[in-house]
């Protein structure tokens, strides 16, 4: 099902640009107690997990974006927000996104849910009686769309959110080449590339590195390094096996997925039709709000970040079903 949203843009905050990078560089991060736990994964590797102090109630576990982490501008104030609201929440930090170079050569990538799938399952086993819900942003959104479609009816979660999904990622890397959505781009490659640098002095990679740390948009990186890490052709074999909008139909876990038409990110050519969509997913469509922008509010010094409204509202739907 498509819906329409009830999110209005702040009236200083119009342009799809202008919600996208304001909260990024103006949200005041909350002060937030968290608490590091490591995985330790099944083939020798780790990944690292950040929880809330609540210790009962339902857990919610989140997703980040493309080289995110706790300090993301959206991640510390959904976390503290859940736990305001009685859950347990937690961040999964992709392979190299807690600031520790991983052991193995591989990474992370918008396809990979095998690690999701694993941290899901040590959950269940070690909180059967607890309910569990899931939310991801950007990259986890797509994460965790294609890991609801693979596991279909199998699946264990109570709900899931998806926000500003890059639902074709091919789309997503043209879009991000055009025109004023370079500057994103070029922002993400160049963490990629801080990343990939830092790797490399403590590991050989089966890559062109020179290439690698000196290419301009992000398709070429997944072609000299994301595709050759993980087992695909080339980038455009990657952007296709990976891309959530092929699992739509399969999910049979009630789904939220939230998005602006506006996202820079993508065109509205990659936002699924409805005959794409199971009738367990709802596909709500805002005018505006940029990517995982979705500022309003009457006044610039009291910013509303609309999607923690929106978060309450569908838990407090999921309570009385």
């Amino acid at each position: 099902m498509i819906t329409s949203s009830t999110f209005k843009p702040a009236w200083w905050l119009r342009n799809r640009h202008a919600q996208t990078i304001w909260p990024s560089l103006f949200r005041k991060r909350p002060k937030l107690s968290l608490t590091r736990e490591r995985f330790e994964l099944p083939d020798g590797d780790f990944l690292d997990l950040d929880w809330t102090e609540n210790k009962s109630g339902p857990i919610v576990l989140l997703l980040h974006g493309l080289e995110g982490n706790e300090e993301s501008h959206y991640a510390k104030g959904l976390l503290k927000h859940l736990s305001q609201l009685g859950f347990q929440a937690l961040i999964m930090y992709f392979r190299g996104c807690n600031g520790k170079v991983n052991r193995l050569p591989r990474a992370y990538h918008s396809g990979e849910t095998g690690d999701l799938s694993y941290v899901i399952s040590q959950l269940i086993l070690r909180f059967p009686d607890r309910l569990i819900y899931i939310i991801g942003v950007s990259l986890g959104g797509n994460v965790l769309l294609k890991w609801l479609g693979e596991t279909a009816q199998v699946n264990p979660l109570a709900g899931a959110i998806a926000i500003s999904v890059p639902f074709d990622l091919s789309n997503a890397a043209n879009q991000l080449n055009h025109q004023a959505s370079k500057i994103y781009q070029r922002h993400l490659l160049s963490s990629l590339q801080k990343s990939l640098k830092q790797r490399l002095t403590y590991m050989s990679l089966p890559i062109d590195k020179d290439k690698a740390l000196t290419c301009k948009t992000l398709r070429r990186y997944d072609d000299l390094v994301t595709a050759p890490l993980h087992g695909f052709i080339d980038a455009e074999n990657y952007y296709q096996q990976s891309s959530s909008r092929q699992y739509l139909s399969t999910i049979q876990l009630p789904t939220l997925i939230l998005h602006a038409k506006d996202d820079p990110f993508m065109t509205n050519d990659a936002i699924p039709t409805e005959d794409e969509l199971s009738d367990k997913v709802t596909l709500e469509l805002s005018e505006n709000g940029g990517h995982v922008g979705f500022v309003n509010g009457h006044l610039p010094f009291k910013p509303r970040y609309w999607l923690e409204q929106r978060i309450r509202q569908f838990f407090n739907d999921q309570a009385t079903v």
